[in-house]
């Protein structure tokens, strides 16, 4: 990528400049915004004053750039060239109506019939089932779809500006029909009720134009119109088809980034977008998209990483890409220098609001109330009214604990934009904080409406529904959160927690649920180690965790899944993971450290609360067992640490007191394991698992 030739920059600055027009003459002001960025993102050149002038440049520029006008392309063109030069008085006007918001008089400027509010007629190859939307008024006549020969009289533009226009309306009315956010109408019960119209008409069009062509060339549109009905599509819950026409649409034209977006919208996993990258054309826009793909996937790889430094020689400027890599570090934890780069395109660009929210989300993380204020105050000296300043106050408040005032201005965000995913997703969380259970799920819902690869509304959704103690309901969204974020090891610990704490009506589905809780501890252990020194961890056995031992462990997994192998009587994995848990005080040693590793540091946590009910659940265990001396030096040890002191004391006088039954040959040798099974195992060492209950709640004040 770094090695572009002088021809190739020239020939990409003007795809480039030349999207940036057409987007604008379609209204798409987004996707120009996007593109006119990437335009200015080039590394500015030294002014060579010596030899030339100004307008060498474009002469070359114009040398550069191939024509693409040859055979049926040439027609096409020649054609649309025509038609545009025909109806350009009635574009102007049209247009300006449309950048004035008044979209239904810009669609009637090109198609007269297409009235508005008229009732969905949805054809079967759309598959929309847009419930039983009807007009508002008179009974449901059939709606004539076109004027007179709309195809042959109107160019793309036009027919193009026209549908969007109508489909702009459409929201525009199912937005005000919804009226409050999360009230009696807001949700699936309100739909667009343009789009069978635009539909059809666009039915119509590809079928006049195809049937015109397959004569000597497949018909090779412009790439607006096949967006269009690729975004219909969507609306209708027509996934698959959809894909396949926005697919079609960066073919013919890879330039418009709007289409690019909304195929990323569609991809769920990194599997789909493997089997997709290779439909799409080879272009530089298909490896800026890869990127943007992969980090929605929350894909933080080395690959993903060498791919944004090779895109970012040819933008080094482009605040877009510093915000993709911000978020890659984001999605890794790393969120000191997420931050770092977010700071850095902020000063760059102080008055970009994009992915602001995200910005607010990570100082949230870091507890950097100052900056979060600042933040906010920056967001809303710009511009008060878009939905990132309104995420950014919103989150600011929350960090001050004033959780009414938090929803207020996420509610106001989702007042302007009621797809903004960042305000579903927090006003949930605050929701949970202000104990609106009910309102907390509506909002997690419409999240994962909106983007199911959304993990923290499904994880939200699982904590609302654990705090209702619905647990299978619960489990199933831990599930779907931790399947989008397989390496995360507070996901995996919820997995676990609801397994535990399932009530099966048989023993062995009980000890099945135990198992499953085990085994997502087990994963939730080795993906933090992953996230702590690198590695992917080896065998799920207590045998290969215990070449592990160190800081890189959470002692309070190991110590839950020492508990659950008690809870199935398997006692001695339970006290081989409570060694485990007690090793983590002092920290993995040169001996533990595998071949060609550099040694490890003191990295040992000490003495914790979980690792001296360790200590107490062994002491117990040595003395069931009949190993007086491990007992005493344990219980000896909590009297030290200062916990559980009473607790150990009474186990020193038990301990006392046998030695000295056995000193006096009152008990023969044989009557200690009788003892541990026995009289100890069923009064001294029932261990209380009341404890694990604190262990097993949700970790929620700190949102991801």
């Amino acid at each position: 990528m770094s090695g572009l030739s002088e021809a190739d920059r020239l020939q990409l600055q003007t795809h480039l400049q030349n999207a940036v027009i057409a987007c604008n003459e379609r209204c798409l002001y987004q996707s120009a915004k996007w593109i006119a960025e990437l335009l200015n993102s080039f590394p500015t050149p030294t002014p060579d004053l010596t030899y030339g002038s100004d307008t060498e440049e474009d002469e070359t520029l114009d040398e550069a750039v191939p024509s693409r006008l040859d055979g049926a392309s040439l027609r096409q063109d020649r054609r649309e060239a025509k038609l545009e030069s025909k109806e350009m008085r009635r574009y102007l006007m049209a247009k300006s109506y449309f950048d004035c918001r008044e979209y239904d008089r810009c669609s009637a400027t090109f198609l007269p019939s297409l009235e508005p509010q008229g009732p969905l007629n949805v054809t079967p190859t759309l598959k929309i089932q847009p419930g039983k939307a009807t007009s508002r008024g008179g009974p449901q006549d059939q709606l004539p779809l076109r004027p007179s020969n709309p195809n042959s009289s109107l160019s793309q533009k036009a027919l193009f500006l026209a549908l969007y226009a109508k489909y702009i309306a459409g929201e525009k009315r199912k937005d005000e029909d919804s009226e409050m956010i999360l009230g009696p109408n807001d949700g699936g019960s309100t739909v667009n009720k343009e789009l069978g119209p635009i539909g059809q008409v666009l039915e119509q069009f590809f079928a006049k134009q195809e049937s015109q062509w397959q004569e000597s060339q497949p018909w090779d549109g412009q790439g607006w119109l096949e967006y269009l009905y690729g975004v219909v599509l969507l609306k209708g819950k027509n996934e698959e088809l959809a894909m396949r026409w926005l697919i079609r649409s960066v073919n013919c034209n890879p330039w418009h980034w709007g289409a690019w977006q909304e195929i990323a919208g569609l991809i769920g996993s990194a599997e789909q977008l493997s089997q997709t990258t290779p439909l799409l054309p080879k272009n530089i826009m298909t490896f800026i998209f890869h990127i943007n793909a992969s980090q929605e996937l929350y894909q933080t790889t080395d690959e993903i990483h060498h791919e944004l430094n090779q895109i970012s020689s040819v933008f080094p400027e482009n605040a877009f890409l510093k915000t993709q890599r911000a978020l890659l570090h984001y999605h890794s934890k790393d969120f000191e220098e997420a931050e770092r780069l977010f700071n850095s395109v902020l000063i760059a660009h102080p008055h970009r609001l994009d992915s602001l929210d995200a910005y607010s989300n990570i100082l949230y993380v870091l507890d950097n109330r100052p900056k979060l204020a600042y933040l906010a105050s920056i967001a809303t000296s710009t511009d008060k009214f878009r939905p990132e300043t309104c995420c950014v106050v919103g989150n600011y408040l929350a960090k001050r604990s004033e959780h009414e005032k938090a929803v207020m201005y996420f509610r106001r965000a989702l007042t302007l934009d009621r797809n903004c995913l960042s305000a579903w997703t927090l006003m949930g969380h605050e929701y949970i904080e202000l104990k609106n259970t009910h309102a907390a799920v509506e909002s997690y819902r419409r999240a994962v409406d909106i983007n199911r690869k959304d993990y923290r509304a499904w994880y939200g959704l699982g904590q609302t529904y654990e705090i209702l103690e619905l647990h299978s309901y619960a489990l199933f969204y831990y599930q779907r959160a931790a399947a989008l974020r397989p390496f995360d090891p507070k996901l995996w610990m919820a997995v676990a927690s609801c397994y535990a704490k399932a009530s099966p009506s048989t023993t062995i589905a009980l000890i099945g649920k135990t198992r499953n809780a085990i085994r997502a501890y087990k994963r939730a252990l080795v993906t933090g180690s992953y996230f702590e020194d690198g590695s992917t961890g080896g065998s799920f056995g207590s045998e290969g965790l215990a070449g592990a031992v160190g800081g890189v462990l959470d002692p309070e997994i190991l110590y839950q899944i020492a508990l659950l192998y008690e809870k199935i009587n398997e006692r001695e994995e339970a006290a081989a993971f409570m060694e485990l848990t007690l090793a983590q005080e002092e920290g993995p040693s040169s001996d533990d450290a595998p071949p060609g590793a550099s040694p490890p540091g003191p990295s040992g946590i000490g003495v914790t609360v979980t690792t001296s009910k360790a200590r107490m659940w062994l002491a117990k265990w040595s003395f069931m067992r009949g190993d007086f001396q491990r007992a005493t030096e344990l219980a000896n040890e909590l009297c030290q640490d200062g916990v559980e002191v009473e607790e150990a004391k009474a186990l020193i006088r038990d301990v006392r007191a046998r030695m000295g039954v056995e000193g006096t040959g009152a008990a023969g040798s044989g009557d200690g394991p009788a003892f541990a099974s026995g009289a100890a195992g069923a009064g001294g060492f029932v261990y209380d698992g009341g404890d694990s209950q604190d262990l097993d709640e949700t970790q929620g004040s700190v949102w991801l």
